[in-house]
């Protein structure tokens, strides 16, 4: 009979087929002495047709409803995948060219199978661990494919995510030297793990201007992440290009005897990144409020200008508004240093978000992603950039109503457009459910470790769109540095484990502590006050401009403009009025 020639040659056959499904019938000659079965799921079956042999993935494995007067002890559902082409140089390939018949014969893949599907068919393709049903098959990503597209990693905390992100970078820095990379790093964790290959900015060194911020971004800024009043927005909108174009005067003007300014006539909107002066803004909100004689609508104006000054004297703005009164177009200087041109041997740059206020964290996000996308779009793709967002459901919210709306659409504008100009995308999350659906549907590679929550998982049922989305109802019981890759990144949907990373290179947070309090003896009261006055001096001014807080980085070389000359003066204001805002408000 047939079925007594194949049970000495194979585990079992097809018994049916439905699109890229298929239900295996497995026979005694496949299972152990006791009865058991070999095949469990996420291992994979050879299906041997006339022309090729199916890979197919196996995703259920049962015993019930077993087809009546058969020699099959389970019945395991299988999804199709791929195909390996006959002979000894036969190459895998994703997709099936011809669907498996009836009482086609079925086998596990053999070992060499298996390397034949994971085997490198590109220079650029990079190991980045072994497959968790054959520890000594590597399995390796296609860079090309898995940064022009996009990619995304997944997974709660404590699964060795983060330690799986430093792994990625450091490889595709070895694959690509020449790839920027940009990383947020929320927690200042990954600050040492790419060595002498990064920069590494925080506030202490980081220099961004303010008048690099739009409209949206400032106004969110000096009113701390709450909604702008209107009647101020209203003064800002009009009053901001007036002070770009005042200062554009200034340098046009002939310095041994300066023209007239002209504040009227300005040739910039309030999102143009041309820098201006905040004593400018100003002086031109206070001769709006001295033309009022109704003290209520004043009232407006002087609000404004005590929001101003007050995020200006703020020593934790100081990356922001240092110099905002002295001038100098470094924009090109502030890109050079972010993004890494040239490189210098150092093409990453790790921004290191934790000591930032929070207030202006969003704002901050929103400035580097708008950025790094317009540097793409204006210089077309000369200079490709990997901008990857650690805890991208806290800048790319699902829910419309929280978060700051300029940030999501930075984020998204890079998803959906970025690959055209060389910005590509990497999201990094323990909560994807929380984050923008049509974002991570851009990531068309998908690292996913160990999720337990139920939307979680739904989410991320509705982004594969593979045909073995099967393989999710694994992810609650990943191990750790277990991954579930999925994608154009990789050769099949594949169960791997992550390899080994060296100490050196995984993530720590370094504000990290052990649970154990110390037992130094200095936890007296001078210790306490001690803290108390760290804590204190993170919100004094600073008058010295060389104290180490605000130290420039090496690499800062942009010149100083001279100072311009007063604004009062030459719009016919009262000096006098000024006085009290030449000093810091508290």
């Amino acid at each position: 009979m047939l079925a007594s020639s194949l049970q000495t040659r194979s585990m079992g056959r097809v018994i049916s087929v439905r699109g890229s499904l298929a239900r295996i019938g497995l026979m005694a000659a496949g299972a152990a002495s006791d009865g058991s079965i070999n095949a469990t799921v996420g291992q994979f079956f050879g299906i041997r047709t006339a022309k090729s042999t199916l890979v197919a993935m196996i995703t259920e494995v049962s015993r019930e409803n077993l087809p009546a007067a058969s020699d099959y002890v389970a019945v395991a559902a299988v999804d199709l995948l791929g195909e390996i082409g006959e002979g000894p140089a036969g190459r895998f390939q994703r997709g099936i060219t011809g669907y498996p018949s009836i009482g086609d014969p079925v086998d596990l893949l053999s070992h060499q199978q298996l390397h034949t599907v994971y085997a490198p068919t590109r220079a650029d393709q990079i190991p980045i661990g072994t497959l968790q049903q054959d520890p000594s098959v590597a399995t390796c990503i296609d860079i090309e494919e898995m940064l022009s597209k996009h990619f995304a990693v997944l997974g709660s905390t404590g699964v060795g995510k983060s330690t799986g992100v430093s792994l990625l970078l450091n490889e595709i820095l070895i694959a690509r030297p020449a790839l920027r990379v940009f990383l947020l790093d929320v927690h200042n964790e990954y600050g040492r793990c790419f060595g002498d290959k990064a920069v590494v900015l925080n506030p202490r060194n980081l220099k961004l201007p303010f008048w690099l911020f739009n409209f949206e971004e400032f106004v969110d800024v000096i009113f701390g992440g709450r909604p702008g009043v209107p009647e101020e927005l209203e003064v800002l909108v009009e009053l901001i290009p007036m002070a770009k174009g005042l200062y554009t005067q200034y340098q046009n003007a002939d310095r041994a005897g300066l023209r007239r300014l002209d504040a009227k006539t300005p040739a910039y909107t309030a999102d143009t990144p041309v820098p201006y002066r905040l004593v400018d803004l100003i002086s031109l909100i206070d001769q709006r409020m001295g033309k009022l004689e109704n003290r209520s609508s004043r009232i407006v104006y002087h609000r404004l200008i005590m929001r101003i000054e007050t995020v200006k004297n703020d020593p934790r703005y100081a990356f922001m508004f240092e110099n905002a009164n002295v001038g100098g177009d470094t924009m090109a200087e502030v890109i050079s240093l972010l993004f890494r041109l040239p490189a210098n041997g150092r093409p990453m740059t790790v921004m290191q978000l934790a000591g930032l206020p929070v207030e202006v964290v969003d704002s901050v996000v929103s400035v580097l992603c708008r950025m790094a996308f317009d540097f793409g779009l204006w210089s077309d793709g000369a200079s490709p950039m990997l901008f990857v967002c650690e805890e991208a459901h806290r800048y790319a919210s699902a829910d419309r109503t929280t978060g700051f709306g300029p940030t999501r659409k930075a984020v998204s504008r890079i998803a959906k457009e970025g690959r055209k100009y060389g910005v590509y995308l990497a999201l990094i999350t323990q909560r994807p459910a929380e984050l923008d659906a049509t974002i991570i549907s851009q990531c068309n590679t998908l690292f996913a470790m160990r999720l337990a929550n139920e939307r979680d998982q739904e989410l991320l049922r509705s982004a594969v769109s593979d045909a073995a989305a099967n393989l999710l109802s694994f992810v609650p019981s990943l191990g750790t540095r277990e991954v579930l890759a999925f994608g154009e990144g990789v050769a099949l949907p594949t169960r791997l484990r992550f390899k080994e990373v060296p100490v050196h290179q995984r993530p720590r947070s370094e504000s990290t502590v052990a649970t154990t309090p110390s037992t130094h003896n200095g936890h007296d009261i001078g210790f306490v006050s001690s803290v108390v006055d760290r804590w204190r001096g993170a919100t004094v001014h600073r008058e010295t401009p060389n104290d180490p807080v605000f130290e420039r980085p090496a690499e800062w070389s942009a010149p100083r403009m001279p100072e311009a000359p007063m604004l009062q003066p030459s719009l016919g204001l009262d000096p006098d009025r000024f006085s009290v805002l030449k000093k810091p408000l508290r």
